[in-house]
């Protein structure tokens, strides 16, 4: 991160300069410190400047001109996701800032970084990725703007843009930028996307950003296409014009194998954040004593980014690997003995994958759980079960939590996984996320319906009260949700108060860009049925279909009576709001 680091490794210059969002925290679950290592892994000269002053050109000159490009990244989060709520006020706080403190990133981070080092160090070659770069690589509707913006590789003026988890990706580029190759020429790497004034053939052409940032339908449409275009091994490459050039996307990366992904967390990182900083990190306090087992998330959630930045497809470490990195984490001299957490984007599905060869290479579905599980899906559970086991053997490991969140839909089908997570993994709290309790809710979520949820809550509960252990639920809902109405969320209420559930926090949906359903917030329709599709847009609606999940606080009263009669559901109140008041207020959540 400085001259005098680079003289003690005896380097005049760099290959590659990484340019961040987030403080510069030296383990795997940052994605700029897992690739720097990789390329440096490969021999390539890497610095890294974090959350520099885009206005001060001599902040990103702090280790001179790399020799091969620059690498931009907001960091692990979309900029405006960073900045801004769901109302769209600025947040007090960014937890992967030294001291949690706010305003370290500029707003849109890719296009200010990129802007900022091409004024830094005329000519050179620059490419974006990351979570903002990867969800924005097409046409996209932006919440803030309220409007359909380009894709970031136009606004950004990059010479090229990665997405996904870019490993493979960000190799081959290194490769052969070294080889002398520009950027710009660089048109058939998987996971990445470029600009041509051209269309290749053999692409599938979406409706121009000029169509899609005028008509619904077409945005609709284009999200359609895409959609079924995101399996690596049957995906074509996208074409979609904005004005006279095109942003041409590459099918997606491979999925890497276990040895691979192995390979990725045995490198040397320093699981701490760089010396520099004086003030804590909160998002590396949160993880620093947690394990990845995995990544990628087949559930196919209309509100989640997982499946369109990591894939579908499960990507697990070996055994060993896991082990290994707990062996070096337990020789951390603040490690006590507890990891706080096992697993991925969803717990449980850690060495879970398609069964069937041929069909997984041809398969069009964005998830494999919705409507049905899919028959090729194999979820038996048993390497769970039996890493679980020898992490719970380790001999300087006395408590393992897995807080990631596990897919309550799944656990019917893995009983030795829910026994030991009762028995063995759970803090007393187990997060779960139904997200909503309405049928026609859930269903435009692409989540389980409520049944599923009422016969794991039981299982739990009974499980729970035969083993003697004070365990309950946290179950995490979302607030105006497309396709949740006012009405739809006084049943939300009541399964709370029948089902003796409480919740502390509550999620308003906000729409972040690429996902399906930001794609109905802005069209009013499902693109991928057609049907249309209520959108809650109002300020007052969000508030009312808050307070309703909050209906047990006393201070919620008032907006629930008004969301009551605002839907005609004034005869629920008595059941509602004779349980939100006095004494019954206080009460604890069942166990």
């Amino acid at each position: 991160m400085s001259r005098d680091e680079m003289a003690a490794r005896g380097w005049d210059e760099l290959d590659v300069l990484f340019v961040s969002g987030d403080a510069y925290v030296d383990h795997p679950s940052f994605g700029v410190a897992l690739l720097a290592r990789l390329l440096e892994a490969e021999g390539y000269r890497v610095g890294i400047v974090a959350q520099p002053d885009r206005r001060d050109p001599a902040a990103l000159q702090v280790m001179g001109r790399p020799r091969l490009f620059a690498a931009v990244s907001a960091g692990a989060m979309d900029s405006m996701v960073n900045h801004y709520t769901a109302a769209k006020k600025i947040r007090r706080d960014d937890a992967y800032t030294p001291g949690g403190k706010a305003g370290a990133r500029p707003n849109r981070a890719v296009i200010a970084y990129t802007a900022a080092v091409k004024g830094a160090f005329k000519g050179l070659p620059v490419l974006i990725g990351g979570i903002e770069a990867s969800l924005r690589r097409l046409a996209h509707y932006d919440y803030w703007d309220d409007a359909v913006r380009r894709s970031v590789l136009v606004d950004s003026k990059a010479d090229l843009l990665l997405y996904g988890m870019a490993e493979t990706a960000l190799l081959e580029v290194a490769r052969r930028a070294a080889a002398g190759e520009a950027l710009r020429e660089m048109n058939n790497i998987r996971g990445t996307a470029w600009m041509t004034a051209q269309a290749p053939e053999n692409c599938l052409q979406l409706p121009a950003f000029a169509d899609v940032a005028a008509d619904t339908a077409a945005f609709g449409e284009a999200f359609r296409l895409a959609e079924r275009e995101n399996n690596p091994y049957a995906a074509r490459p996208l074409v979609q014009f904005h004005g006279p050039r095109a942003v041409v996307v590459n099918p997606p990366a491979l999925p890497l194998g276990e040895a691979e992904l192995d390979r990725l967390y045995a490198l040397p990182f320093q699981k701490r954040p760089h010396p520099s900083y004086r003030e804590p990190i909160p998002a590396f306090e949160q993880i620093r004593f947690s394990i990845t087992s995995h990544r990628g998330c087949f559930g196919g959630c209309a509100f989640c980014a997982i499946t369109s930045h990591q894939g579908k497809l499960i990507q697990s470490r070996s055994e060993q690997s896991v082990l290994d990195e707990i062996d070096r984490l337990t020789n951390d001299p603040e490690f006590r003995g507890t990891i706080t957490d096992v697993g991925g984007p969803t717990a449980n599905m850690y060495g879970l994958a398609c069964g069937n060869e041929s069909a997984k290479t041809a398969c069009r579905r964005s998830g494999c759980l919705y409507p049905q599980p899919c028959k090729h899906l194999v979820t038996k559970d048993s390497r769970a079960v039996r890493l679980l086991k020898k992490i719970r053997q380790h001999r300087q490991v006395k408590h393992t939590f897995v807080a990631s969140g596990v897919r309550y839909d799944l656990l019917e089908r893995q009983p030795d996984y829910f026994e030991d997570l009762l028995v063995h993994h759970v803090g007393g709290l187990l997060k779960v996320a139904p997200e909503s309790t309405s049928e026609q809710v859930t269903q435009v979520m692409r989540k389980p319906g409520p049944q599923a949820f009422i016969d794991f809550l039981e299982q739990f509960r009974r499980r729970s009260r035969e083993l003697g252990l004070r365990q309950a639920v946290i179950p995490y809902l979302i607030a105006s949700h497309p396709g949740c109405t006012l009405s739809d969320m006084v049943d939300a209420a009541l399964f709370l108060q029948q089902h003796q559930l409480r919740v502390e926090q509550v999620q308003d949906f906000t729409p972040t860009p690429g996902t399906l359903a930001t794609c109905m917030y802005y069209t009013g329709r499902d693109p991928l049925t057609g049907a249309p599709v209520h959108v809650p847009r109002s300020e007052r609606e969000k508030k009312l279909q808050k307070a309703l999940l909050l209906w047990h606080l006393p201070e919620s009263r008032p907006l629930v009576e008004e969301a009551l009669k605002g839907c005609g559901r004034e005869s629920a109140g008595r059941s509602l709001l004779g349980g939100a008041s006095g004494r019954g207020a206080r009460r604890r959540p069942r166990k």
